[in-house]
């Protein structure tokens, strides 16, 4: 790899990662390096990359296994890689600190609290449009405007995300279905699929696993798969032809899903104005329906 080719950034490092994943880079990683590379890029806001040391130790491996990984990917040493990791990462590791601390007060007043969880969301989108990749994105939207059927599977919280985007989509194009929403069976349905159509699976950590046998499921018969999750990491990257990440730390009770549902919004659009036309027919033909039942007042 040549100098003007290694990463610079955060997202680069992901990208690289992704491809290595999918075998679509020069540089092959053994399981040990593998495992710290994306266990590292997991530790991207973390104080714990200001040492090699302190990094080693919460890897449990040795500081050399650390230096080979950053040579391997064409730094000169851990210090070049180092840099790269910490360029963009720390800013917005403090106040997810300070986040914490406050939220631990049992006599915090309670609009403190939806202060915080507000502040938290707006730092997610932050890094949210800091991190995406046009490109990934310029692709999912393709996938999902030329497939003859999308099918979009989520459970627990993303069921609600799948219900939604869902929704969206069929306002603008027919055949967009959840995956397995009358009950009958997701191997059933599954099996129906073939490889003009488009599965759509969305979790992140701690990850579904009935969602990551589906999109295995899928690649093994050869169906197109768009994950949407929440790093390079995730175990529904392997199965899939596109990726988008999304980030979620906040102090919520469980993992908050507001900029995967900014996601969903995005994409909606983004297809609607990709076939512009056919979207406003559809719209057209949706609205005279609802007139006609009265539905909205």
């Amino acid at each position: 790899m040549t100098t003007s080719a290694l990463p610079k950034t955060i997202q680069e490092l992901s990208e690289l990662l992704l491809n290595i994943a999918h075998g679509h880079s020069d540089i092959k990683l053994g399981p040990k390096a593998r495992k710290a590379f994306m266990q590292i890029l997991d530790l991207h806001k973390d104080p714990v990359l200001l040492s090699i040391t302190t990094l080693a130790n919460r890897l449990d491996i040795n500081p050399s296994t650390i230096t080979r990984l950053a040579k391997n990917l064409g730094y000169s040493g851990f210090g070049a890689f180092q840099e790269v990791i910490l360029s963009d990462s720390l800013s917005s590791q403090f106040y997810s600190n300070h986040a914490r601390t406050a939220l631990a007060s049992h006599d915090q007043p309670a609009h403190a609290l939806v202060s915080t969880l507000c502040e938290e969301n707006k730092a997610n989108v932050d890094l949210f449009i800091q991190h995406l990749s046009a490109e990934r994105f310029e692709q999912a939207v393709a996938m999902i405007s030329s497939a003859s059927r999308v099918y979009i599977y989520g459970i627990r919280q993303f069921h609600a995300f799948a219900s939604f985007l869902t929704y969206g989509l069929r306002l603008i194009r027919t055949d967009v279905n959840i995956l397995d929403a009358s009950a009958l069976g997701i191997a059933e349905e599954l099996a129906t699929l073939t490889e003009n159509d488009l599965l759509i699976c969305a979790s992140c950590e701690p990850y579904s696993s009935q969602v990551v046998a589906v999109a295995n499921a899928a690649q093994d018969i050869n169906i197109p798969v768009l994950a949407i999750t929440d790093n390079a990491t995730s175990p529904l990257i392997p199965a899939s032809q596109v990726g988008l990440f999304v980030p979620h730390e906040s102090s919520f009770i469980s993992n908050s899903i507001t900029v995967f549902m900014l996601l969903a919004e995005c994409l909606i659009s983004s297809c609607a104005a990709a076939r512009s036309d056919d979207s406003k027919k559809e719209l057209e033909l949706r609205e005279a329906m609802i007139k006609r039942f009265n539905i909205e007042l």
